[in-house]
């Protein structure tokens, strides 16, 4: 959706946008799934995010963030490369590797907009999968947008046209939360994290080619 809304809005609006949008997304979905919540990740994830997206809101509002969307691309590129790799196959995350993973997400989302794809390969790594993995990714990502939102407004970069982008997004956003829980009860777990590395990837290459 970033590399979209950065053609049509440019950098400065589509970043505020995207966040209204997420905020309603991934509000749905942690309803649609908050049977499966680890509140264990996400109290420690939101732990180091929080402050960290404070910061990152100050960034944003003072520096220009289209080159960081190429480095976000980049970085998802290897990041799929790197979980193929003997270190990445092996590689697990403990509760407390949370709190600085939420701090680095923090900062970024609040710059380029999405960390989803970023921090799922660490979500994946714990264990997390199906509902788990979406409704708890979810929430984490709940407490950054609420974060985020605050900073913006400071800086005056949430107008009426912003909300109104932003909420009719976000209700697609919910249908097809909604779609997407439907079709994840047919979809074999073994299969489910080489799907969000499909993702990472294409997801990659948008940003790294749009830029």
């Amino acid at each position: 959706m970033l590399p979209v809304l950065v053609w049509t809005l440019g950098v400065t609006d589509s970043i505020p946008v995207l966040t209204v949008a997420q905020l309603i997304g991934n509000l749905s979905r942690v309803a649609l799934n908050r049977l499966d919540l680890n509140w264990q990740v996400i109290w420690r994830f939101a732990l180091g995010a929080i402050p960290s997206a404070i910061i990152g809101g100050i960034i944003f509002a003072r520096t220009p963030a289209a080159a960081l969307v190429e480095l976000l691309g980049v970085f998802l590129i290897l990041m799929v490369i790197y979980r193929h790799t003997r270190w990445g196959k092996n590689v697990k995350l403990s509760l407390r590797g949370f709190t600085p993973l939420g701090a680095i997400a923090g900062i970024l989302s609040a710059i380029l907009g999405t960390v989803g794809p970023l921090v799922a390969p660490f979500f994946l790594a714990f264990g997390l999968v199906m509902g788990a993995y979406i409704g708890t990714e979810a929430m984490t990502a709940v407490t950054m947008h609420i974060t985020k939102l605050a900073v913006y407004g400071s800086y005056s970069l949430i107008d009426v046209r912003t909300l109104l982008f932003g909420l009719g997004i976000g209700a697609i956003m919910i249908l097809g939360t909604f779609l997407g829980k439907k079709m994840l009860k047919r979809i074999p777990e073994i299969i489910f994290p080489y799907i969000i590395e499909i993702t990472l990837l294409v997801s990659g290459i948008v940003f790294v080619v749009q830029n």
